[in-house]
């Protein structure tokens, strides 16, 4: 009889054990489902929070070249009420030169006005291309206006 209950009890320990076991990995199973769905929802979440910031990254950066491209404008419009008073050679070649000028800037100007917003390494790329281009562009007009006189 010992033995009976001795076996009973053993079979009882293990079976509950194997019950408990099942249904323990049965709840780790469905945490972590819980715990992908959750992280599948900060993944969304972060994704429209950067798409965010770029779209606002965008806007600030065209505004900031749009004031940029105005100022040139208006510095060209007052190089040329400048050099009205040159001689023939001179004016002509101001006015050339600012002809040139004049329409890179209207360039940039149509680049900034057409980028459509397509992903942030496309961004980036465009970013520094255009701020080169801009700078190139306020460094050639800077030397004209330059008097180079020794």
């Amino acid at each position: 009889m010992k033995k009976t209950i001795c076996t009973l009890a053993m079979a009882t320990i293990m079976a509950g054990t194997m019950i408990t076991g099942c249904q323990y990995s049965k709840s780790k199973v469905e945490k972590a489902k819980e715990n992908v769905k959750e992280a599948k929802d900060e993944m969304v979440r972060a994704k429209e929070d950067l798409n965010i910031v770029i779209n606002d990254s965008i806007q600030q950066f065209k505004k900031e070249s749009e004031e940029k491209i105005n100022a040139i404008e208006k510095s060209i419009a007052e190089f040329k009420v400048k050099i009205a008073n040159e001689k023939g050679d001179v004016k002509d070649e101001y006015e050339k030169k600012l002809a040139i000028l004049e329409q890179k800037n209207k360039e940039l100007k149509k680049k900034l006005e057409d980028y459509k917003e397509d992903g942030q390494d496309n961004w980036s790329k465009f970013k520094r291309e255009f701020k080169h281009d801009m700078d190139e562009l306020g460094k050639t007009f800077k030397d004209l206006t330059v008097d180079n006189v020794k």
